[in-house]
Formats: C-alpha cells, sequence, structure tokens
C-alpha cells in the first residue's frame, strides 16, 4: 500500500517537536489534505490535540508494544484512507528503552516504517555549529532516514545563509524555519501537556500557527518528501487476533475530565472482538449506565477532580456494588486511584472515592514510577492461568498504600522490579497502562468474563421471574 508519510522528530524534548507538528497538521488540514497523524510512543494527550482540536485521524505507534509487522499493520490500517500520515517522535530522536538503546525511539519507528524523517533542531544560540549537530544525528546511525530539517526558532535574516550551507555540505533538504512564536505556546502540567478543552481560544492559537509556518516553511516540499516513502504492507499478521464473542457485551467506560487516558486502538480492538462501548461519566452522571456486562477505568486526572468524585455518591455506591456483585472490571492509574477508599487531590486534601481497594492513593513529590515495563502474572487473573509477558507502562506522581501484588513489573535492560496490580476472577486494577494490541489475551479473557457475568444475570433475572 502506498501510504505517503514523514516522522518529525528531534534532538531532545523541548526542541518544539509538539507545536510544530499541531501548527503543520493544522495547515494541512486547512489546505483540505486527508492527513492521519500518529505519536510514538505511550503519550496519550498528544493525540488527544490532535484528533479533537485539529480533526486529523490520530493513533499511538510503539514498538515497545508491538512486533514490527503488527507496527506497519496499524500504521496502514489508520493510514489507508489519508493523502498523508504525519508522525511525532519522542523524546530525543534515538533515545530508546532504558535511557541505553534505541528500542522505541523514534528512530525505531522510523526504522520499522521505513519513513523519512524531518529533524526538528532548536537553532538558538547557533550558526555554523547546525551543520556538525545535524551531521552528527544523520551518521550516528547509517539508516537514520533523516532526509530533511526544519529550524526552530531562527531569524529570518539567518535562514537563508543556514539553508545553503546544510544543503550544499551534508545534501539534506532544509524544509524551512519557525521564528519565536510566543502567543502560539501550549502549557503543560505534571503529566503532560493540558488537556485541549483548557485552553482558551486553542483552536484559533493554531490557526494563527498555521498561518505563520505556511510563511517559514515549505509544506509542497515536505509533501513531496512524504511522496518519497517505499509501499508498506496493510496485512493483517497472525499476532492480531481474529477472536470474536458469539454474542456481544456492553462495557461502561468512565469518560470525561477525570479519566481521559484512552488509546483509541484498545477501543477499536474492543468493538473488533464483540464489545459495545458505552460511556458514562463518574463525575457528572448521576446514574450508572444499565444492563452494563463489564467496566473500564483508565486513567487521567482525578487527582483535580476529587471534590466533584466525592460528591456523586450514588455513582460511587453504585460502582461499588455492581464490583462486589462480580462485574468484571479493568483500571489502571487513574481509574485504580478511584477504587480505593480515598484519593488525596492535588488540594492535598483526601477524598472518598469507590472503595472497594481498601486504602489510600497519595501524592509523591516527584515520577512514582516512570517508563516501560513487561508484566508477568502470579496467579490466575480472569480465568487464566498465564496471559505470558505483557508489555505496559507507567507514568505517575501518585502512589498507593495498596499498589497490589498478583503480577511483577520487571523494567527492560534492568534488574529493576517491583510487585503490582490486584487481579481475580474478576478484576485486573493497577498503575500499569496496557496496550491491548501488545498482548490481545488480556482484553479476550476481559471480554470472555463479561459474556459469562452477562449469562449469569441473565440467568438469574430468569429464575425471578419464574418465581
Amino acid at each position: 500500500m502506498k501510504i505517503p508519510r514523514i516522522l518529525l522528530a528531534a534532538g531532545s524534548s523541548g526542541s518544539g517537536k509538539t507545536l510544530i507538528t499541531c501548527g503543520l497538521l493544522q495547515a494541512l488540514m486547512e489546505r483540505g489534505v486527508k492527513t492521519a497523524s500518529f505519536k510514538c510512543g505511550p503519550d496519550y494527550i498528544d493525540p488527544m490535540f490532535h484528533s479533537r482540536v485539529i480533526g486529523t485521524k490520530s493513533r499511538n505507534l510503539d514498538t515497545f508494544f508491538t512486533e514490527s509487522e503488527v507496527t506497519r499493520y496499524l500504521l496502514a490500517r489508520t493510514a489507508k484512507d489519508c493523502e498523508i500520515a504525519v508522525m511525532e517522535g519522542v523524546m530525543g530522536f534515538y533515545d530508546g528503552v532504558a535511557g541505553t538503546t534505541t528500542r522505541a525511539s523514534a528512530y525505531d519507528l522510523a526504522k520499522v516504517t521505513d519513513t523519512p524523517v524531518i529533524l526538528i533542531v532548536n537553532s538558538r544560540g547557533m550558526s555554523v555549529s547546525l551543520a556538525a549537530y545535524v551531521r552528527g544525528f544523520m551518521e550516528y546511525r547509517k539508516d537514520s532516514h533523516i532526509r530533511g530539517v526544519i529550524f526552530n526558532q531562527m531569524s529570518p535574516m539567518l535562514y537563508p545563509r543556514m539553508k545553503k550551507l546544510l544543503e550544499e555540505e551534508l545534501g539534506v533538504e532544509v524544509l524551512g524555519y519557525v521564528p519565536k512564536v510566543e502567543d502560539c505556546v501550549i502549557e503543560s502540567r505534571h503529566l503532560g501537556l493540558v488537556l485541549p478543552d483548557e485552553i482558551p481560544e486553542l483552536k484559533e492559537r493554531l490557526h494563527k500557527l498555521a498561518g505563520v509556518l505556511e510563511k517559514t516553511l515549505d509544506i509542497d516540499r515536505i509533501l513531496k518528501l512524504a511522496q518519497k516513502a517505499p509501499e508498506i504492507s496493510d496485512t493483517k499478521p497472525e499476532a492480531v487476533s481474529d477472536f470474536r464473542l458469539p454474542e456481544s457485551v456492553r462495557i461502561g467506560v468512565a469518560e470525561d475530565e477525570a479519566f481521559c487516558f484512552f488509546y483509541e486502538d484498545n477501543f477499536e480492538l474492543l468493538k473488533e472482538m464483540g464489545a459495545e462501548l458505552i460511556p458514562f461519566s463518574p463525575l457528572k452522571d448521576g446514574n450508572f449506565p444499565d444492563e452494563l456486562d463489564g467496566l473500564l477505568l483508565y486513567g487521567g486526572y482525578p487527582e483535580l477532580n476529587g471534590k466533584k468524585l466525592e460528591q456523586n455518591i450514588p455513582m460511587r455506591n453504585r460502582i461499588r456494588e455492581e464490583l462486589k456483585a462480580g462485574m468484571p472490571c479493568m483500571a489502571e492509574c487513574g481509574g485504580f486511584m478511584y477504587l480505593h477508599e480515598e484519593l488525596e487531590g492535588m488540594d492535598g486534601r483526601f477524598y472518598q472515592t469507590v472503595g472497594v481497594i481498601p486504602g489510600r492513593a497519595y501524592r509523591t513529590p516527584k515520577l512514582s514510577r516512570f517508563g516501560y515495563v513487561t508484566l508477568t502474572q502470579k496467579k490466575p487473573v480472569f480465568g487464566r492461568e498465564d496471559f505470558g509477558e505483557i508489555p505496559a507502562h507507567e507514568f505517575h506522581y501518585f502512589d498507593s498504600e495498596n499498589c497490589g501484588d498478583d503480577f511483577h513489573a520487571a523494567k527492560p535492560e534492568s534488574q529493576r522490579g517491583w510487585e503490582c496490580i490486584h487481579g481475580s476472577d474478576s478484576m485486573m486494577a493497577g498503575f500499569p497502562h496496557l496496550y491491548y494490541y501488545g498482548n490481545p489475551e488480556v482484553p479476550r479473557a476481559f471480554l470472555e468474563k463479561c459474556l459469562a457475568y452477562k449469562k449469569q444475570r441473565s440467568s438469574l433475572r430468569q429464575e425471578d421471574q419464574e418465581e
């Protein structure tokens, strides 16, 4: 399949990748170019910006979670009806697992998907040294895929000279520059960017940024570079499950300002397996959805919404009753914290929450556990003795008095590890985030339990009617 594509990378975090990616995506959309966007790595908020604010179809691609064939399949499946796919890198271009490898780096994604790379260079305080800087990235790996450069924070006067220098000496395409755009900056908070709905006039800000980039980037040449990407296979690999339930199940998905960290591909896989997803808000809804067969509580910002979560007593009580009655549930990070008896808010106060998991979730002064892990189970969960290895990641400033010990999390390329997750016949709840294509047997087992729960409820209802 022919999929024009580029990957925007940089030498380090803070180089302007996200701002320039958002501005370029906005410019492409305003041109009427049908665009798919991807974020390299386990990031929830950047794709949220891409999809909710800009309007692109946005997903994650992560070579730690998925093997090469699956990664290429997911790229092709999402971008098949688009005119260009734009990928945003993560951290520094070569920075990968454990800080000592290139695995799961932006470079690794470019290599796996055979994608031309545009290196974004924060040029503040540099001139001729830019050539040495870019040459280093191009030559560190012979298959770097770096084909273009964009200078960030560069003056219009210096740009023509630097463009001429790099193109003559390095043979790389210089595709434009970005001046200082202070009134277009996107704010951040402790888990990453501030959510799209929290930034006043965000759409106008991005429209203004797109207007700047139309003048300072050679977008036509960027589109031509994307066209040079070779064809990519869209064949569904054997590792991608074809499983489907014999009948559908209704799964409640907590979705609001407190619970908003989703992998759209997780939703896609659940639907393919036979799940009907029912969104609801633990913050705002007075009633828990009826006739649910399972519950999903993903991550987000419950710590910013502790008071409202506590005040919704009917919701907390109903979730507790349903889970204690055996409703299958998967909860991760923020959703896991919500299941505790109490949760510390960012204001330092403790708020009452669902109360299924004994103990408190509390704030810590720094990242408690950060990065990729491989999970292995220590007891049967959802009726399965052994899922095999489950790739996951953690990223949280909060901790728990009761993290669970039914799984072991091992850091890759390291001797470090810890126990985590509460696992049972009906629950899997802990801090780790899962990307379901990394191990499809986990969502399959969850949905099979949801179907069994549905049939059990139906049988009990029939018995009551007969009496």
